[in-house]
């Protein structure tokens, strides 16, 4: 039941512009499957009358009567179809097949039409059926938040609908229950299964966060370990966490809304069926016009002028074409979200696929994110567990990014058990360093700058083990005692554990270009991109710059991907033929801006999404195939007359069939 005008795929859609539910999934008196039903039925009446024309000796009146019957059950939902269409205007192929199964009648070849309704009812049955998985598959996302949630109010727990929970509101979850809202933990330990949302395989550990009283306005503001989503899936402990979202803009829901969204738009193969289906479509209806008056030029009656028409209009119809793309890309959306990616319709599916290069981001995506406390390196006599807790008291007092890092992973290296003398007195040099008192001691922590401007500056050796660490790619902080230079910290924002590997998979399946770009220094560029190995590193970018480094990129690359947060690096992305985004759960931006979003902060979800993708574009090309090599070998048979038209409708119909059982492969797609 395909359309064959320029609106070939709308019907395939999710919705329609007049909100009516087009997916051929009707209802009737034997419940949602008696389209099914009814195919069969049609099926049972036409084999029944014949059997009794061909081998028994009742009057011919039975067998017509059957063959009646067969008429109405294979040709009720088409005729209901094609009746809903034509008052709207639409051309619908079930109208060119009722007309091919009336003028088989008017022939007196009721058998053959009735074949022919029977074998489109339940074609169309069939596929019906199989499509739904693939709906449901993404319609599925959508029962993943349970519909209530116990509210803590005046001392008590109350069940509520999750619609009536407000931004600031307490809930209370359950051991081993669905997390009703977006939210931070602000009593109790578990592990929590985010799969449904982020794609992650293992649970992940969640605490409470510091600060439960305080606003969080910006996401950002919110470790990973404290946040939670709705519809993901608590451990053996309960939680209570104050709601950061309601239902309407949680995270789920909007994941919802886009992958629904996705199915809405066209990838380019279904723009070109599209295009071709424009020429094609009026090329067909004159042919079979013209086939009518065959009998004009050769040896036949205007009757078998008319079968041959009808047969080579059964033959012609696109209905494989016409679901061939949208059933792929419906698959591939589906399968893709279900791995924690949401891909934003059919052209990023495909141009994912076509990807030979691809821009990465630093800050985040290739890295960490936050500086972490590499080089711990002691002067003369002094250790470095005595230098790391002057470090670490001194540090203590300020609220510079460095100096929290140098603190967190000081205290881990130094243990819970060491006890560290408090420092005061801090006095900061804007750019250049902190100095405090320590026990009596004047301590002075900074960059180069700092020291060059104080006493008699920084001794050549000292020098030398400063700039060593620089070009390492490292942030340095030296460190000095009253007059005496006791030690530096290297930091340094490190690549994320499995970049390397990472990147070394995507190589493998044929990205051949993979450059960073960051506003970093080049030392620190190029130190990550030998670490992780990546081609190429250009360092201190600014956004604009970013832009015009994609847009060089891709005058020498067919197809490229630019992968970052989303939301500096939006520019960029909207110039690079898809824009990739990571651990987009935690960001609206993100969700908004990129063509594809890694749901989680995770760089290894990027080559199942570009597998997935080829394997789609694959999916695609083997459909079209199979479509137009179906049409290409049944036009000549019906006009030679060697296909009759039960032949090319049972062919027809398989086709059809094929092409949608083949793209369901990929709701299974595995990464290799």
């Amino acid at each position: 039941m395909k359309k064959i005008t320029t609106e070939t795929a709308k019907e395939h859609n999710h919705e329609n512009p007049d909100n009516h539910d087009h997916d051929h999934e009707h209802d009737g008196i034997l419940g949602k499957n008696t389209e099914l039903y009814f195919a069969i039925l049609s099926g049972v009446t036409l084999i029944t009358g014949f059997l009794i024309e061909k081998f028994s000796g009742l009057s011919e009146s039975v067998p017509f009567v059957l063959y009646i019957l067969s008429y109405i059950f294979g040709g009720y939902f088409t005729l209901k179809e094609a009746i809903t269409k034509i008052t709207k205007g639409e051309f619908e192929i079930d109208f060119l097949m009722l007309v091919a199964a009336a003028g088989a009648a008017y022939l007196g070849e009721w058998a053959e039409g009735a074949l022919l309704l029977f074998l489109f009812s339940l074609g169309h049955a069939l596929e019906n059926y199989a499509m739904g998985k693939a709906k449901k598959s993404i319609a599925a996302l959508t029962d993943l938040a349970p519909k209530t949630a116990l509210l803590k109010k005046d001392g008590d727990t109350v069940e509520v609908g999750i619609e009536e929970l407000k931004v600031g509101d307490i809930i209370v979850v359950r051991p081993n229950s669905k997390i009703s809202a977006d939210g931070v933990i602000v009593k109790g330990n578990s592990s929590v299964d985010q799969s449904p949302i982020t794609g992650e395989s293992v649970p992940v550990d969640k605490l409470p966060i510091e600060y439960p009283e305080k606003e969080y306005t910006s996401k950002s503001d919110i470790p990973d370990e404290n946040r939670v989503f709705s519809g993901t899936i608590n451990g053996n402990n309960t939680l209570e966490l104050k709601v950061i979202k309601e239902a309407k803009d949680s995270t789920l829901n909007r994941l919802v809304t886009m992958v629904q969204e996705a199915q809405d738009q066209k990838s380019p193969t279904q723009l070109l069926t599209d295009k071709f289906e424009r020429y094609y479509v009026p090329a067909v209806i004159i042919l079979v016009i013209a086939l009518n008056f065959a009998f004009l030029l050769i040896d036949e009656t205007w009757s078998e002028s008319l079968y041959r028409s009808l047969a080579v209009l059964v033959a012609a119809s696109p209905c494989a074409l016409a679901i061939s793309t949208p059933s792929a890309v419906l698959s591939g959306v589906a399968r893709a979200a279900r791995g924690g990616v949401l891909i934003k319709g059919g052209r990023p599916l495909e141009d994912l696929g076509e990807l030979t290069a691809l821009a990465f981001d630093k800050t985040g995506t290739l890295t960490e994110g936050k500086p972490k406390l590499t080089d711990i390196e002691s002067f003369g006599n002094i250790g470095d567990k005595e230098l790391l807790e002057i470090a670490v008291a001194v540090e203590e007092l300020s609220d510079h990014p460095l100096a929290k890092a140098v603190v967190r992973d000081g205290s881990k290296k130094l243990g819970k058990d060491v006890k560290i003398p408090d420092a005061d007195d801090l006095e900061a040099v804007q750019g250049k360093g902190i100095k405090a008192n320590y026990q009596g001691d004047t301590i002075y922590i900074g960059n180069l700058e700092l020291f060059e401007d104080i006493h008699n500056g920084v001794p050549s050796e000292v020098s030398e083990k400063v700039r060593r660490l620089e070009g390492e790619g490292k942030t340095t902080m030296l460190i000095k005692r009253d007059d005496e230079f006791i030690g530096m910290l290297g930091l340094m924002d490190t690549p994320r554990e499995k970049a390397k590997e990472t990147l070394a998979q995507l190589k493998e399946i044929g990205i051949k270009k993979m450059i960073m770009l960051t506003g970093d220094n080049q030392k620190v560029a190029d130190a990550v991109a030998r670490e992780i190995g990546l081609t190429e590193a250009l360092g201190s970018l600014l956004p604009e710059e970013k832009v015009e480094a994609i847009k060089k990129l891709a005058q020498q690359e067919n197809k490229l991907a630019m992968i970052g947060d989303g939301v500096n690096d939006a520019p960029a992305m909207a110039n690079s033929t898809v824009g990739i985004a990571m651990g987009a759960a935690g960001s609206d931006v993100a969700l908004e801006t990129a063509d594809i979003a890694l749901m989680a902060d995770k760089l290894e979800t990027l080559p199942f999404a570009i597998g997935l993708s080829r394997k789609a574009k694959s999916v695609i090309k083997q459909n079209l195939w199979v479509s137009l090599g179906v049409v290409a070998l049944l036009i000549p048979a019906t006009i030679m007359s060697w296909a009759s038209i039960g032949i090319a409708v049972a062919i027809h119909e398989g086709s059809t069939l094929i092409v949608v059982i083949n793209a369901l492969r990929l709701l299974g797609y595995k990464n290799r």
